[in-house]
């Protein structure tokens, strides 16, 4: 069953287990990626995390993925970290730059990606 199926009936804070935050900053930008692990379907019997685990075999930023899958951004956030924690995907915060400011260039690049969606 796709979250389509279910979406529409069941509450976003359900489908994240009650939970609203998750335990690690996880950006907007932040880059996520599938792992081989979930790559050969170790694991994922969650619908949501199925799909995600489609889209994220390319790399995806957070917003990206909340878009594509259409779920808000909390409830990605959430899914992409207990995905994190599972070993399914990786999640790269490229947010810095080795000065530790913000790279302005991958901010405009991951603004150009929403503004496309």
């Amino acid at each position: 069953m796709r979250h389509q199926d279910y979406g529409s009936i069941v509450r976003p804070y359900a489908r994240a287990g009650g939970r609203t935050r998750t335990r690690v900053n996880l950006p907007l930008e932040a880059l996520i990626m599938t792992t081989p692990r979930a790559g050969s379907g170790h694991g994922v019997g969650h619908p949501d995390h199925r799909e995600i685990v489609e889209l994220c075999q390319e790399i995806r930023s957070v917003a990206e993925v909340a878009a594509l899958v259409e779920i808000p951004l909390g409830l990605a956030r959430v899914l992409i970290a207990d995905m994190a924690e599972m070993g399914l995907v990786a999640v790269h915060d490229n947010t810095s730059s080795p000065t530790g400011t913000q790279d302005l260039a991958l901010l405009e690049r991951v603004l150009s990606g929403l503004r496309h969606l």
